[in-house]
């Protein structure tokens, strides 16, 4: 399983990029290959942070590899962006044994909403966050209350915290921000003072900033770091009292009184070597001041720019350099992240803290993937629907599955033309094909002979295009169906019944629904299909419901689910549902259920230590099998409702070979998602074999 962490901030300027080469090198020492990636980039394509780290010796990714979406895309639509961020993260993650999540850095047009956009990714991409506050300009406590408002909307957001770094602190002041931060109950709690070096930007930055000329300087001079800026305005002995070692002086190009003063202190062991000198207000040079520039030695980077001392000063205050600048910044970067967080930490961090977030989006993302993996063939009988078309266009456009149409192909072609589909790789299969209908209609005859069905009614069956794409499922020339957009639920089951039949090892078919919460993805059953189960049947709808949960990666702990918990209460009802938990456990051992429950002990952890201290599914149910279809199609639509919960069904479960029936009110997306799930029921398990959770024959 991949290890990941999310670097976030809730502001810029933070020094996320040491924290993330920290990251790196710490991962670098517990597992055998690192990726990066930068969910949002600069509109402009160019990302400094992702260009250095991709450079690093231990990462393999090219840039382009590397990156989400540009801050244009989530401007312009915040859920496609989502989309596309998580379909690049999680085409990194298959490659790589980590992978370092560094957030956005601030610098478009996102506004306030720019942390919750970042929070809401690490959720979708199930990865916790390591929270990067900066302190300076801050008390401790002001850090503090910083660091909590951060948490707050991170866990709000259903992302797991995996801790908090400050940085920037004044170092004479570093114990009282480290008892600020103390109370923190995570894995990673660090507090690192302020390092000038790593935030200070080149000679050469600062010469681009100010748009400078450059008059004299090596590439190694205008590559050093400049720790500040001092402007020279006074006279000649305040100028020499002010310069600190490292800086660069801005003055004005026609003080010829000061030039050569500070040159000269340049060069004298009593005083600060500087870091570049830049002549400011475009005023010509005065030629024997050039001839000075020009053979004293060894003197500064010198550049000259036409923006006066204001304007230069104000591009050049606020310049921060990236940690990849030199090797002695990304030296020191390891140093400190190690000294004051450290590798062991880290990996402590990553075992302690496991993230089970599971979000729509990425349930959804997952599920196209999984069916692509083993591609299935999947009839849609209903293609005079217009949504059925645009449907089958995205299905065969992302590679979900194959497709086959039933209608005129000319009149297909035509509509889709029309729609401006592009339906050129769906097979079109015509219905009224006297070869095929004459095969089904034999086939349907000999099957249902014991019904005293002839082989003229059996033709008159077949024209029914619910029978037709039953039919082709069952010779095998499809390996799913999906239906119902114009037809009705009982159109579309009826035919599977009558001659797909069941699973052996079950009696009824039944329903389930995916019900995708904000944070996990769990199983809601029998929700469309059985009004009245017995026990048994409802034993039958649990190890469906948990045989689908386990195909879809969701691990079932199933709750039986009642008015009364545990033994608090009798009646007929709840008896029902005690028997029926008893017929699970002695057909599945292996499973783990629970019943009779109360919704709020199967879903709740709080409630569950209460009323089931002991139970291996109450507080943390997956899968959730309802008394009765009043019960169970009224708590998945108040769910929905009032919970924001994403349903994707109903999935039809306990028949040999797969067909799924759509609302006819359905939109294309719920036809797109019915028709992937529909494909990966397909790969489960080959046509007439029993369920894994069966009994032996």
């Amino acid at each position: 399983m991949t290890k990941s962490v999310y670097v976030l901030s809730p502001e810029g300027l933070v020094g996320k990029s040491a924290i993330a080469l920290g990251m790196i090198d710490a991962l670098g020492r517990h597992v055998s290959s690192i990726g990066v990636f930068r969910p949002i980039i600069r509109t402009d394509g160019r990302d400094v942070i992702l260009e250095s780290l991709v450079e690093l010796p231990n990462i393999r990714q090219t840039y382009d590899e590397a990156y989400g979406v540009p801050y244009s895309a989530v401007q312009a639509n915040p859920d496609q962006a989502m989309s596309e961020i998580i379909h690049r993260y999680e085409t990194i993650k298959e490659n790589y044994d980590a992978v370092v999540v560094v957030g956005s850095d601030y610098v478009g047009d996102l506004g306030a909403s720019e942390f919750g956009y970042n929070v809401s990714v690490a959720a979708n991409l199930n990865t916790p966050v390591l929270l990067v506050v900066r302190g300076s300009d801050r008390s401790p406590q002001r850090l503090r209350l910083k660091v909590d408002s951060a948490l707050e909307e991170v866990v709000q957001a259903h992302a797991t915290p995996l801790g908090v770094i400050a940085t920037r602190l004044e170092a004479e002041a570093l114990e009282s921000y480290q008892e600020a931060l103390a109370s923190l109950n995570h894995p990673i709690v660090a507090a690192m003072p302020d390092n000038q070096t790593l935030t200070a930007p080149t000679v050469r930055q600062q010469f681009a900033a100010a748009e400078a000329t450059i008059l004299h300087g090596s590439d190694e001079q205008l590559d050093a770091e400049s720790l500040g800026v001092t402007i020279a305005g006074m006279t000649l002995p305040n100028v020499l009292n002010g310069l600190n070692p490292g800086y660069t002086v801005i003055t004005a190009a026609d003080r010829v009184d000061l030039l050569p003063g500070i040159l000269m202190a340049h060069q004298a062991a009593g005083f600060p070597a500087l870091a570049g000198l830049l002549l400011v207000g475009g005023f010509e040079i005065a030629p024997q001041i050039r001839t000075l520039l020009d053979t004293v030695g060894p003197k500064p980077p010198i550049a000259q720019t036409r923006f006066g001392t204001y304007t230069t000063a104000e591009r050049m205050f606020g310049l921060e350099g990236e940690i990849t600048d030199s090797s002695g910044k990304v030296e020191i970067a390891r140093q400190m992240f190690e000294r004051y967080v450290g590798a062991e930490k880290v990996g402590r961090a990553l075992a302690l803290v496991g993230s089970n977030v599971r979000t729509p989006l990425m349930f959804e993302y997952q599920v196209m993937q999984q069916a692509r993996r083993d591609k299935r063939t999947i009839v849609l009988p209903e293609a005079s629907d217009e949504r059925i078309l645009r449907s089958a266009h995205i299905l065969l456009a992302r590679n979900v599955a194959d497709i086959v149409l039933l209608g005129q192909p000319p009149a297909i072609a035509a509509k889709a033309a029309e729609l401006d589909l592009n339906l050129s790789r769906a097979t079109i299969v015509d219905p009224t094909d006297p070869a095929l209908l004459d095969k089904f209609a034999q086939e349907y005859a000999r099957l249902r002979a014991k019904k005293g069905v002839s082989l003229e009614q059996a033709k008159e069956k077949m024209a029914d295009l619910s029978y037709f794409g039953t039919m082709m499922v069952h010779f095998g020339l499809a390996d799913g169906m999906v239906s119902g957009a114009v037809n009705t639920t009982a159109n579309t089951i009826r035919p599977s019944l009558e001659f797909v039949k069941t699973k052996p090892g079950f009696s009824v078919v039944s329903s389930s629904f995916f019900m995708c919460l904000p944070d996990r993805v769990v199983v809601f059953a029998d929700c469309a299909v059985n009004p009245n189960p017995t026990a048994a049947e409802l034993a039958d709808i649990a190890i469906a419901s948990a045989e689908t949960a386990t195909a879809f990666g969701i691990t079932p702990r199933v709750a039986m689910l009642s008015y009364s918990t545990g033994t608090s209460g009798s009646g007929e009802d709840v008896e029902r549902v005690r028997q029926a938990t008893e017929l699970v456990r002695q057909r599945a051992p292996e499973l783990k259920v629970e019943g009779p429950i109360q919704f709020d002990a199967a879903m709740d952890a709080e409630v569950a230590r209460t009323k089931l201290p002991d139970s291996q599914v109450a507080g943390r149910a997956t899968v959730f099998i309802f008394p009765d279809l009043n019960t169970g199609n009224n708590t998945y639509k108040a769910v929905q409702r009032t919970a924001g919960a994403l349903a994707v069904g109903p999935v039809l479960q306990g028949l040999n070979k797969p067909v799924n029936d759509l609302s006819r009110g359905a939109l294309v997306d719920d036809i797109v998602n019915t028709v992937a799930i529909t494909a990966i029921q397909a790969q489960a398990e080959p046509a007439g074999q029993p369920s894994r959770f069966a009994p032996p024959q």
